[in-house]
């Protein structure tokens, strides 16, 4: 195994906790909170959690895929560029759904960003 193979990993990881985190939260916690009727607070505890994960999943995405970008030369990839623009609109997104945290519809937008960037990722692995 090589170290192009863990910065894979690590990359692939990473992603798992954001988009999967998304998907427990929009199928599972969210209305599971909201049936028992556990509060605000509750999920305010369980978004501040995953809130801070994610920034470190963020991190290890943004350090990772340009290593990846480099080593395999793919910075002039049109693919890349588009994921690029959907990673900067994420991470406008995130920000107004700190600011707006009851907006579903950022939500949501945040959401189907992140499902396109892990299109686009597909892409790339061809």
């Amino acid at each position: 195994m090589d170290s192009w193979t863990l910065i894979r990993f690590g990359h692939v990881l990473a992603l798992a906790f954001f988009i999967g985190g998304q998907v427990m939260l929009i199928t599972a916690v969210v209305p599971a909170v909201r049936r028992l009727n556990l509060g605000d607070e509750a999920m305010r505890g369980v978004a501040r959690r995953f809130g801070v994960g994610s920034l470190i999943a963020l991190g290890v995405l943004l350090v990772t895929g340009a290593a990846m970008a480099s080593h395999f030369g793919r910075w002039d990839d049109t693919v890349l560029h588009a994921k690029l623009l959907l990673l900067v609109v994420i991470g406008v997104l995130t920000a107004l759904h700190v600011i707006t945290p009851y907006t579903r519809a950022v939500s949501v937008a945040v959401f189907l960003a992140s499902m396109g960037t892990l299109w686009l990722g597909v892409v790339l692995t061809h």
